[in-house]
C-alpha cells in the first residue's frame, strides 16, 4: 500500500485545500517542490519526504524505516474544521517505539479512512506473525 502524504493543504476544507492549492502553485512557479509518501509493505514501513529547489535541484530528502514489529498503535483521528465551511479532516497514525508519525489522508468520509487503517494494521500483524514463526 502506498499513501500520498497532502503537504500544502492544512485540512480537506475546500477553501483550505484552495489556498494550499494557491500556495502550492507559488511555489512551483519559484522551482520549490516537495513530495512525500508512506509505503507499507509487511517487510516495513517506508516514509519518503523530497525537496526540489529551482525545479530539479535535490534540496534534501528524509527516507526512514520502521520496523513493523516495532509498530503498537495504528488508527486515524477525525477533526472538524471550521474555516468558511464545516468539514472532517482524516488523519492516520501510528505510532512506534522510536517514534510517531501523522499524516493527513485525502479521504471524504470514515468508510475510506477505516480501510485506509485496516490494510495499515493487516501488514503489519502478518509481518508479526511472520516474525514471531521465524523466531519460534
Amino acid at each position: 500500500m502506498e499513501l500520498e502524504a497532502e503537504l500544502w493543504a492544512t485540512s480537506m476544507n475546500p477553501i483550505a485545500r484552495l489556498i494550499g492549492s494557491i500556495v502550492r502553485v507559488f511555489n512551483l512557479i519559484l522551482g520549490n517542490k516537495r513530495r512525500g509518501f508512506i509505503v507499507i509493505t509487511d517487510k516495513r514501513v517506508m516514509e519518503v519526504i523530497q525537496f526540489k529547489s529551482l525545479w530539479v535541484l535535490n534540496s534534501g530528502k528524509n527516507v526512514k524505516y520502521v520496523l513493523p514489529s516495532s509498530v503498537k498503535e495504528v488508527g486515524y483521528t477525525k477533526h472538524g474544521t471550521c474555516f468558511g465551511c464545516f468539514c472532517q479532516q482524516y488523519n492516520l497514525y501510528y505510532e512506534s517505539f522510536t517514534q510517531a508519525t501523522e499524516v493527513m489522508l485525502p479521504v471524504q468520509d470514515e468508510k475510506e479512512a477505516q480501510r485506509v487503517v485496516d490494510a495499515f494494521y493487516k501488514a503489519i500483524t502478518a509481518a508479526q506473525t511472520a516474525e514471531a514463526k521465524n523466531e519460534e
